[in-house]
């Protein structure tokens, strides 16, 4: 059949370029710190700064949007 021969043939020229591949180690990293992580910190909590960039109406209560499923 057609699309056999055309399959081998495929298959014959992928090892050939395969072949021309140099051996090398496996290499996953880029840089040799894996793993890295940082220490877990507590932060001041600052209820000025979280709300500073909220909306507010003309009496300073915070805009907020109506859930979807509340009546």
């Amino acid at each position: 059949m057609k699309i056999e021969k055309e399959a081998e043939k495929i298959l014959e020229e992928f090892s050939k370029a395969l072949e021309r591949v140099p051996e090398l180690e496996e290499t996953h990293y880029i840089i040799d710190n894996l793993n890295r992580t940082r220490v877990d910190k507590k932060r001041k909590k600052d209820p000025e700064r979280i709300l500073r960039n909220a909306p507010v109406d003309e009496e300073g209560n915070i805009i907020v949007e109506r859930g979807e499923w509340t009546q």
